[in-house]
């Protein structure tokens, strides 16, 4: 596969009701099987439940939310003379969004409830909040590049 040259990003639109980008983003993150309009109504129950929960607008906590569970450092395995090191590297802000994203939703459709929009909307408000899944993978993640901090030269 030729390293050459990356293709250039896409640019995703914005969601409809509430134009936002984050929230179109979580949205095809989520869907299955190409069913957007299952996704939309899914992601616009959570919101609206986060809402009536909170007494808080719905987008001000998803992207605190977001914010909290984004990783700042993660590590790498990088091949030096034949052994295999996980050396800490900071992430771009673009990957640990999708980190974000991507925590949020595994750890919300492996959670116990009645259908994915309250999980969903559970797993927001818990990351909100400093606490849940999603939170606990990124202190893991962070933990374990402190841990391995001694590697960092290999960078």
């Amino acid at each position: 596969m030729s390293r050459r040259n990356r293709p250039p990003k896409r640019e995703t639109p914005v969601d409809q009701k509430y134009n936002n980008l984050h929230v179109q983003m979580i949205i095809n993150r989520m869907m299955r099987g190409g069913k957007k309009s299952t996704a939309q109504n899914l992601m616009y129950t959570a919101l609206e439940l986060i809402e009536e929960r909170l007494k808080k607008h719905p987008i001000d906590v998803m992207e605190q939310a977001l914010r909290n569970v984004m990783p700042a450092i993660e590590v790498k395995p990088m091949r030096v003379g034949g052994a295999t090191y996980q050396v800490p590297v900071e992430v771009p802000h673009e990957r640990s969004l999708t980190l974000a994203m991507r925590w949020i939703l595994d750890y919300s459709r492996a959670r116990g409830g009645r259908n994915m929009s309250e999980k969903l909307a559970g797993e927001l408000m818990d990351a909100f909040n400093n606490q849940g899944n999603s939170i606990k993978k990124k202190d893991d993640t962070h933990r374990m590049a402190e841990a391995n901090r001694a590697f960092a030269h290999f960078r």
